[in-house]
């Protein structure tokens, strides 16, 4: 031992006395170390609130353009509805049977049809008798029966139906006549 009260303590665990002074702090220095660590703190807030604004800018335009394109596919979806339905309805009507257009369309074709072909039918059997032996009455009578299938035709191409209708029977009674005599 070499005679110190603490000689015999390890090294680590030395009296106060034994340890070096701590240098004096600079009241100055850590007064302004605080402040700088302090406007850090604040920088670092600050940027952070603007990282979180910018952020939520960005988030409320991305959900406006959602917005508006969720908008512009509403409207496209309602402008290929609307044209589906255009176009079903232009179908509907083609296609629909029981409709007043189509009805009255098919009544003028078939009037105008039968009355050209009783006009036909007449007048070839007005020339064929005429060339012939029969009498004058005969021929005379398919002609007659000819020209009012005529008119019948006439009357279903002007959408007067029912007028070509008794026409093309008047026609063909007249005709009928015609062969009675022969």
């Amino acid at each position: 031992m070499s005679g110190r009260p603490d000689s015999d303590l390890p090294p680590d665990t030395r009296t106060a006395e034994d340890l070096p002074e701590p240098p004096e702090a600079d009241d100055e220095a850590l007064h302004d170390e605080a402040l700088h660590d302090e406007a850090l703190h604040d920088e670092a807030l600050h940027d952070e609130a603007l990282h979180d604004e910018a952020l939520h800018d960005e988030a409320l335009h991305d959900e406006a353009l959602q917005d508006e394109a969720l908008q512009d596919e509403a409207l496209q979806d309602e402008a290929l509805q609307d044209e589906a339905l255009h176009d079903e309805h232009l179908h509907e009507n083609d296609l629909d049977d029981d409709s007043p257009g189509v009805d009255a369309r098919r009544a003028r074709w078939a009037a105008v049809g039968t009355g050209v072909v009783l006009a036909l039918a007449g007048t070839a059997a007005a020339v064929l008798r005429a060339s012939g032996t029969a009498p004058v009455l005969v021929p005379a009578a398919y002609a007659c029966g000819a020209s009012v299938c005529a008119l019948a035709a006439v009357l279903g191409a002007r959408g007067r139906t029912r007028r070509a209708l008794w026409a093309a029977v008047a026609g063909v009674v007249i005709m009928a006549l015609g062969d009675q005599f022969d």
